[in-house]
């Protein structure tokens, strides 16, 4: 049995959740899920820009902004006789100094020497607390209409209708089709500003354009997560997207369906632990949705940097290794390309210096592909084994003679510069050196492993 002091939040039923997430558990849940997933979809849409666009802060801004024409409307309408709480209404005053804020940071940005980041905290921080100090007065008007505007601050996102539901399916539309239709100026303005400028374009307009969006989602925005947080709707999602994808265009849909998806399991999470405030559970599940990003993503994730770093550290090690059993065997008189001679583990300088976790990795990894056997006599390497190190000693005195015939750096150090990036040669950029040293006569036929070039140079030079 319930109590008007009971904060204990009880799990829903699997039932309970089917009905929520399959839009059944009600019209009014229907509609709340259903419009703080279209502007998730919409702050996800234009944030990406905004986020490109370096003002990714200025959403932050404007909802700070909005506070004091939220405020102000309210009481001009009130001494007029108005309804006081009618929503156009106090949109309309949000709207007004949100852009009157931002255009005070654009001013100070251009007109003195402050920077943008301090500009913004100027602003924001001034224009909230006029709004707060508003606020208070409110409270002490006994109009009778004072109570519920502090939601705007934390955002009410149960209280949505209707009404406010087709405005945001409105909103959605109107900047997804912006977006669609200016995506080449937007892409333009945003990674190449100055190019655009000098091309004629009209920068100002596409960056105005761009700004209108950025306010007509927060405005719309500010009853169902609040002012506080609607800049998180702004960002996160699009930074959650850059993780994703290196193309504007995917990052854009991925952005939109993030915001979306964060707007629709938040509000539904709002619904099955209605204890809970559907505005901050929304960005919650946004931050959730952006770690997951973070982690997980496979083009720049932590996980896929952390694998693709450690693939290439074999990749090299083994390289080297081979390398050097070549090149060990060439220099103790042994045929290096004969399969089937051991050579000691010890006497390879890359081995010795592996840890002995990675030298159990790698010898693991070379058994596994058939390049080597091991046993109580050493390393043999096997036939493949013998034609992939051929390969790499070719490849690595290949751009030896690229280093000394087409750059200025010194013998001694050829070496060291191969060993940096012939793990990276391109076969077209291989099959010109070859022909190079085939017209040079240090190659008689095209699939001759060639000698230590730089010794042979130096033996030339003196």
């Amino acid at each position: 049995m319930g109590t008007l002091t009971d904060v204990s939040i009880s799990l829903p039923t699997w039932g309970e959740v089917f009905r929520v997430l399959t839009f059944q558990a009600g019209f009014n849940t229907s509609i709340v899920i259903i419009g703080a997933t279209l502007l998730g979809f919409a702050a996800g849409n234009i944030g990406t820009f905004a986020l490109l666009r370096n003002r990714a802060l200025m959403g932050d801004a404007l909802a700070h902004c909005t506070l004091p024409g939220l405020a102000l409307a309210f009481i001009f309408a009130s001494l007029l006789g108005f309804d006081g709480k009618s929503l156009p209404t106090l949109l309309a005053g949000a709207t007004l100094t949100g852009v009157l804020g931002v255009i005070t940071v654009q001013l100070l940005v251009r007109y003195s020497r402050l920077e943008q980041d301090t500009a913004i905290g100027a602003i924001l921080s001034t224009f909230f607390g006029a709004g707060v100090v508003l606020m208070s007065i409110i409270q002490n008007l006994g109009t009778g209409q004072e109570g519920g505007l502090h939601h705007f601050i934390f955002g009410q996102t149960a209280a949505m209708n209707r009404f406010d539901a087709f405005f945001i399916l409105a909103v959605a539309i109107l900047a997804s089709a912006v977006c669609l239709a200016l995506l080449k100026e937007f892409r333009l303005v945003c990674f190449d500003e100055q190019f655009a400028r000098s091309d004629g374009w009209p920068v100002a307009t596409i960056d105005l354009t761009m700004m209108s969006l950025v306010v007509l989602v927060t405005v719309f925005g500010l009853q169902a997560v609040g002012l506080l947080l609607i800049v998180a709707l702004l960002i996160i999602p699009a930074a959650a997207a850059r993780f994703w994808t290196q193309r504007l265009t995917t990052m854009t849909v991925v952005a939109a369906t993030i915001g979306a998806l964060s707007g629709y399991f938040g509000a539904s999470a709002s619904a099955l632990l209605p204890r809970l405030p559907a505005g901050a559970v929304v960005v919650l599940v946004s931050g959730v949705l952006f770690f997951g990003s973070l982690l997980f993503a496979p083009e720049r994730g932590v996980l896929s940097s952390m694998f693709s770093a450690l693939f290439l550290r074999i990749r090299i090690a083994k390289e080297h290794f081979l390398r050097e059993v070549y090149e060990t065997r060439e220099a103790s008189g042994v045929d290096p390309q004969a399969s089937g001679i051991p050579i000691a583990l010890t006497s390879l300088l890359s081995a010795r210096n592996w840890s002995l976790p990675f030298r159990t990795l790698m010898l693991l990894i070379l058994r596994l592909d058939g390049t080597v056997c091991t046993d109580s006599d050493g390393i043999t390497l096997s036939e493949t084994g013998v034609k992939e190190s051929a390969l790499k000693v070719r490849n690595h005195r290949l751009w030896e003679e690229y280093l000394l015939t087409h750059s200025e750096i010194s013998i001694s150090h050829v070496d060291y510069s191969a060993d940096l990036v012939e793990h990276f040669i391109s076969e077209e950029l291989l099959k010109k050196l070859e022909h190079s040293l085939h017209e040079r006569g240090k190659l008689s036929s095209p699939v001759e492993v060639p000698r230590c070039l730089h010794s042979v140079d130096t033996e030339e030079t003196t």
